[in-house]
């Protein structure tokens, strides 16, 4: 069976960088993208098995790709994980409304996040 792709999107290099060593440790293959643009684009020519969706990125919010990704026909299928340091219930709610599947607050915890993921794909 091939490695399970995930998408990270995040405006920061270290969080990437932590989350991709995170995941590539437990057997997946990791891509990025720094922003909400850039990941609409990605998701779409990748087609990951799951997305990891930071929400405060310049340009287009997570929030706003999220929406977005949701919606489009190609794409609404992949399942998207909310990782942020937002971490208010008004904000989780939000972001279960744009069409995420799962809401981890920053920092995330290696478990919960191979676990989540786990239950999505």
């Amino acid at each position: 069976m091939p490695n399970k792709r995930v998408l990270i999107v995040d405006d920061s290099k270290t969080q990437c960088h932590v989350l991709s060593d995170m995941l590539q440790r437990n057997g997946y293959v990791a891509f990025t993208a720094e922003n909400g643009l850039e990941a609409m684009s990605k998701a779409d020519e990748i087609q990951p098995d799951v997305i990891l969706m930071d929400v405060v990125m310049p340009g287009t919010s997570g929030f706003q790709a999220t929406r977005s990704i949701s919606k489009n026909e190609g794409t609404k299928h992949i399942p998207i994980i909310i990782c942020s340091s937002k971490g208010q219930e008004t904000d989780k709610i939000w972001g279960l409304r744009q069409g995420a599947r799962a809401y981890l607050v920053k920092p995330v915890i290696e478990a919960e996040l191979l676990q989540t993921i786990a239950a999505l794909t």
